[in-house]
């Protein structure tokens, strides 16, 4: 029988898998014209976040700055180390077009691990980052701080592509 450290973990996935496929679902609806369903399945989305942000809480993941950055750098790690090559080699050996977009994570991961340890010696010091300028790349999920690059160095995208998140 199941704990319920284990439910609250396979919730926490089940909720933010939910979450980002209905953000997906959202965007499709908007483009074929059906904005009030875009508009349910954004709604539907930020319930099912604040769901997997409740089991993120009560499987006490959520600490100080500090320790939530040290996390999210090993997190980001692992992705570009050991989750996402074996991806890249398998898509590329099947021709499958995941190919891609494992690549451009594998690389926008490291980055981003890097930014989060940037962060981390900011916190360390009793600082936060000096930039609040940050700008994403929405084809590969490059970030850059400061301003957008003139060419995304993973993908190519141009900087007029580049967008702020909130």
């Amino acid at each position: 029988m199941a704990t319920t450290t284990e439910h609250l973990k396979e919730a926490f996935s089940g909720e933010s898998q939910a979450n980002q496929k209905y953000r997906a679902f959202a965007k499709q609806a908007e483009k074929e014209g059906f904005t009030n369903i875009a508009k349910l399945f954004r709604t539907t989305a930020e319930a099912e976040r604040i769901h997997a942000e409740g089991h993120l809480k009560a499987l006490d993941m959520i600490a100080s700055t500090a320790a939530n950055l040290q996390s999210a750098i090993e997190g980001e790690t692992h992705e570009f180390t050991e989750m996402y090559p074996p991806m890249v080699e398998q898509a590329i050996a099947e021709g499958h077009k995941a190919k891609t977009m494992f690549k451009f994570a594998v690389d926008a991961e490291k980055v981003h691990a890097e930014i989060y340890a940037r962060a981390l010696e900011a916190v360390k010091a009793g600082k936060d980052l000096e930039t609040c300028e940050f700008y994403l790349c929405p084809i590969c999920g490059f970030i850059e701080l400061g301003a957008p690059p003139e060419q995304c160095p993973i993908c190519g995208a141009k900087a007029k592509a580049f967008c702020q998140i909130a």
